[in-house]
């Protein structure tokens, strides 16, 4: 509501959903977490284990918190463009999207110093937004769930075909399982993160697997949740011929 959002952001750890357009302070203390507290853990760990990461950021929240531009940059982390601010892209005619587009490479870039060249929607996107990424220069796409390997896609441009590489996501090891459901323990967290890392990398004796771990500053940055990730990156780098990448080096 501060910054124009027509309500109040309905993802909660409180379980606390607003349907009317007043300021939940107590829910805006919640994400402020992130940023005061959260952030240093976790840009702390990676730092620590000298594991890269993509920071999947709206433009906007980088601009509003330059302190986390500033982590970024130090610890060479790569962003990824998750919109120009945290709306709906899904119902935008063709001229919106790409202005909203544009808007975003250039306050990222402003920001971190780095233009974005991947490309994360808010939940939903249009049938041209692929389109419009490339003729950004946009370099990756992750709006997918639809596999453990990166793919190639051709987009039909006014220019003709281009490339451009899907980088698939995955929720089921997304952290955002503690505020969707409450009883979620962080021991629960790791051993799903634990077998899917360790199924992917017995099959990729085969041919190459990909694993993605979706992870909040405000979420895994609790003193009482960070010791899962830890524990999680200790098993992986503990094996052989394992990649720690940003989604750009991929």
């Amino acid at each position: 509501i501060a910054r124009g959002d027509k309500g109040p952001e309905p993802v909660d750890e409180l379980g606390v959903t607003l349907r009317i357009p007043i300021r939940n302070y107590a829910n805006e203390s919640n994400y402020q977490y992130g940023i005061r507290a959260g952030a240093k853990r976790v840009f702390g760990l990676f730092q620590k284990h000298g594991v890269p990461t993509t920071v999947t950021a709206a433009a906007m929240a980088i601009e509003n918190a330059p302190e986390l531009a500033e982590m970024i940059r130090a610890g060479n982390h790569e962003t990824c463009s998750h919109g120009w601010r945290w709306i709906h892209q899904f119902s935008y005619d063709e001229a919106r999207e790409t202005e909203f587009i544009a808007k975003a490479v250039k306050s990222i870039e402003a920001t971190t110093g780095t233009r974005p060249y991947g490309w994360l929607s808010r939940y939903l996107h249009t049938e041209r937004t692929r389109r419009l990424l490339v003729e950004a220069g946009f370099e990756y796409h992750m709006d997918d769930f639809s596999d453990d390997v990166p793919r190639w896609d051709l987009v039909e441009t006014k220019e003709g075909q281009k490339p451009i590489v899907i980088v698939p996501y995955a929720l089921d090891t997304n952290d955002m399982k503690f505020w969707t459901a409450p009883a979620y323990t962080p021991q629960q967290w790791l051993d799903y993160a634990i077998a899917t890392f360790d199924q992917l990398y017995a099959e990729s004796e085969q041919e190459p697997k990909m694993m993605s771990l979706g992870l909040h500053l405000r979420i895994i940055g609790r003193p009482g949740r960070i010791g899962a990730l830890e524990a999680f990156i200790k098993h992986i780098q503990a094996h052989s011929d394992v990649w720690c990448a940003t989604r750009l080096d991929i």
